[in-house]
């Protein structure tokens, strides 16, 4: 049974993943003429293509791919509880599960994407690499207003550093 629950789970979190990513990459504005992101999109369009017919956009804001990506955590919540043998009793208490996740896992995803930054800015600086630009519209955006506080030294850009301990930080207050 813990090889079934295992294997739900990750299946499940993989497209709560996707369809997370999708909704980051909308809100940088990222290019989805990259490899990754086109991937992402073909992942999650299933449920958002016919979302979108029954929710408009309210501003700049995709409410299609808000409510999947909800609707696709709650799934894996709901999930998780069931296959602990436990049922929703508190439905305030399951959506603080889900949205805790929700904020768990995006932190998780800044944290990687910034590693993978850090990274790929040693290996080709300045270089072309399929995701590497993606990965410089997702992490500029929190980067920029560290940059602006404590400048690079010389060579040397410390906002990683910071904006790393911060998540961290973020993550020890959720668990």
């Amino acid at each position: 049974m813990d090889a079934i629950r295992y294997i739900v789970d990750t299946l499940l979190w993989l497209l709560t993943l996707a369809f997370v990513l999708r909704l980051l990459f909308q809100w940088v504005r990222a290019d989805f003429r990259d490899p990754m992101a086109d991937a992402i999109v073909r992942v999650t369009n299933w449920l958002i293509m016919p979302l979108r017919k029954v929710l408009p956009p309210v501003g700049k804001v995709d409410t299609a791919t808000v409510v999947a990506v909800l609707a696709v955590a709650s799934v894996r919540t709901f999930a998780a509880i069931a296959m602990a043998g436990g049922g929703i009793g508190d439905v305030v208490l399951f959506l603080r599960i889900t949205v805790v996740d929700l904020v768990g896992l995006v932190l998780r995803i800044y944290l990687f994407a910034l590693l993978l930054y850090w990274l790929t800015s040693f290996v080709s600086p300045g270089g072309y690499a399929p995701g590497v630009r993606l990965l410089a519209q997702l992490c500029e955006p929190i980067l920029k207003p560290v940059r602006r506080i404590i400048p690079p030294i010389g060579q040397i850009d410390f906002s990683v550093l910071w904006v790393s301990i911060v998540i961290g930080a973020l993550l020890v207050l959720l668990r």
